[in-house]
């Protein structure tokens, strides 16, 4: 192995992996390049965590020959990896992609080419029906003590603090124009990242890093409250008590309903993808079994009831999923 600036080394390569920044048209004008340089047949790969893997695609001169391969971060760690199959991806490059995968020790998951694929669909929605419960009355800390007692390695709040606010800010600024002004919208995460809370990285996200007395997720910080409060009170929002357990409830049938959409799509193959993806990727608790496995220790007609009261407290723009789809077999196309 061997570090060059030289683009005409790709010429000897079987396959190719972008891992550029998160920007389509960086990554399209890298794979301008690669194409130019890269040797017939050559499989190339893009990295995207939640671009349009078609239009990085149309770059080049061969979208057969593309493929999607969103490794987790830290990638040499984490066993994780979504296959993402694009409109052209022909069957010889999937199946390369797959065994690359399997060589590296990873876990891989086949996924369609859709915002966010399958991990970061169902995290986003895991993520955006806590920002709604912060409106409501919680403060971060409560949220992610009460995942945590489920199982989480961390809450949500505290993870965001971790990789970085601004990830999930450029990806709703990406989707911007395209959003419902009907549908319910937390500006709580992008008031933070206005005022340069970022995270840990600028020492201030949801916690307080700096002068934290040694705690690994920050410290509560009455600025944060201030602006939730005043988020709340902008909206007309009356703030109320909640408990862990209905904490720990919406969070994971905001979850469970995702993958409904999900498989509805054909962006998920089968329910236990993502549960794959969830216990793998996300830091799902592993003896929980997964969001899918969680949903169906409910039963049918529970799972049925709290996804229709999840619509109802969720407000304007909640899509809601059949919980027939999490439900399937892999052996029965019935409900189990």
């Amino acid at each position: 192995m061997k570090a060059s600036l030289d683009w005409a080394l790709l010429g000897e390569a079987d396959l190719v992996i972008e891992a550029v920044f998160e920007d389509l048209a960086v990554k399209q004008q890298v794979f301008r390049r690669v194409d130019a340089a890269a040797r017939a047949g050559a499989v190339l790969a893009t990295n995207t965590s939640y671009l349009d893997v078609d239009a990085i695609a149309g770059a080049t001169g061969r979208p057969p020959d593309v493929v999607g391969l969103h490794f987790f971060s830290p990638a040499n760690v984490m066993r994780l990896v979504e296959v993402v199959r694009g409109e052209h991806t022909a069957p010889d490059v999937l199946a390369t992609a797959l065994a690359l995968a399997k060589r590296l020790r990873k876990l891989p998951i086949v996924t369609g080419n859709a915002f966010g694929f399958v991990g970061n669909r169902v995290f986003s929605a895991y993520r955006r029906q806590c920002e709604f419960m912060l409106e409501e009355g919680v403060l971060p800390e409560q949220v992610d003590a009460a995942l945590e007692a489920f199982g989480f390695a961390m809450g949500p709040f505290a993870v965001a603090d971790l990789s970085g606010l601004d990830v999930a800010w450029r990806m709703r600024q990406s989707q911007a124009a395209t959003r419902d002004p009907q549908d319910r919208y937390v500006r709580i995460p992008d008031l933070l990242c206005e005022a340069g809370r970022l995270g840990r990285k600028t020492g201030a996200g949801y916690y307080a890093h700096e002068g934290a007395g040694g705690k690994s997720r920050g410290a509560p910080d009455p600025q944060v409250q201030e602006l939730i409060e005043a988020e709340s009170q902008r909206k007309g929002i009356a703030r109320r008590r909640f408990g862990a357990e209905e904490i720990q409830r919406r969070a994971l049938l905001a979850m469970v309903n995702e993958a409904a959409l999900l498989l509805a799509e054909g962006v998920a193959a089968r329910p236990s993808d993502v549960d794959v993806a969830l216990v793998n990727g996300y830091g799902f608790p592993r003896h929980r079994g997964g969001p899918v496995f969680w949903a169906r220790e409910r039963g049918a007609d529970a799972l049925a009831t709290d996804l229709r009261w999840l619509a109802q407290v969720s407000g304007p723009g909640f899509r809601p999923g059949d919980p027939g789809r999490v439900l399937l077999t892999p052996a029965s196309k019935e409900p189990a």
